[in-house]
């Protein structure tokens, strides 16, 4: 998925963990083959060209336009598996394909365990006995550094914006990159499908990406805006997430 994906395994090792460990790690490999838009083998491009039918797909295809359907209801729009006119699921399917692989893992009997995808993590259980979870966020004006720490138990969080791979989400209303108030925007839930579609949805639709987000049942916000402000929705602090100035200049990353 031109990223990369790491394991976090805080259960004691034992044999169906391991396996299920490389039954994860496989299935992410599929997803990629599948769902690749920079292959033109793939079928999620071949089906963007017209030479294969839904039909044709293995079925987490169709399964896959269904939730992103989804997600385009949802957000009244702001999030589209066809941006630009071209067909490009990857708003979900990164987030999808991560918390399919938690679910391997919890499965083999792995209750404590963070998968990362690029920054979008699903995480279960806890880091060790009685503590939670610490997730820092990195903030998109000082590299290295820290905006937030997301702290908790069994938890999705994914954040957008444009400091790791520049203007790559695109307002689906011009094809054009989102250039609105946001910097980035980071969402906490407890599916990492979800979150990951509503941090690209809330990314591209700017400002109003604060009402909107906190509309949202069991979701949380954390933005960072282009005049380097944040703000959060109101339910913010009772996820454990611990807020840090926004403004520019050096600061202790919170850790």
């Amino acid at each position: 998925m031109g990223t990369v994906f790491s394991f976090d395994v805080r259960d004691t090792p034992t044999p169906a963990v391991t396996d299920a460990l490389r039954d994860a790690v496989a299935w992410l490999h599929r997803v990629d083959e599948v769902f690749s838009t920079y292959h033109p083998g793939s079928q999620i491009s071949r089906l963007g060209s017209g030479e294969i039918r839904l039909g044709d797909c293995d079925p987490e295809v169709a399964e896959v336009m269904g939730l992103c359907e989804w997600a385009g209801r949802v957000s009244g729009g702001w999030f589209s598996h066809t941006p630009g006119g071209s067909l490009d699921p990857s708003g979900i399917v990164k987030g999808w394909a991560i918390e399919r692989a938690s679910d391997i893992l919890y499965r083999a009997g792995a209750r404590n365990t963070c998968v990362n995808g690029g920054g979008d993590l699903q995480l279960r259980g806890e880091a060790a006995p009685g503590i939670p979870w610490r997730i820092g966020v990195a903030h998109p004006l000082h590299p290295g550094d820290l905006t937030t720490v997301v702290t908790g138990r069994d938890l999705a969080v994914a954040t957008s914006g444009t400091a790791e791979r520049g203007a790559h989400i695109l307002d689906p209303r011009t094809g054009a990159p989102a250039s609105g108030a946001l910097l980035s925007v980071t969402l906490v839930g407890r599916h990492l499908t979800d979150v990951d579609a509503y941090a690209t949805a809330a990314f591209a639709m700017g400002d109003a990406a604060r009402s909107w987000t906190a509309s949202l049942d069991g979701t949380e916000a954390f933005a960072v805006t282009r005049d380097a402000r944040a703000w959060w929705t109101a339910g913010f602090p009772d996820h454990g997430l611990v807020p840090a100035a926004a403004g520019p200049g050096p600061r202790q990353p919170a850790v």
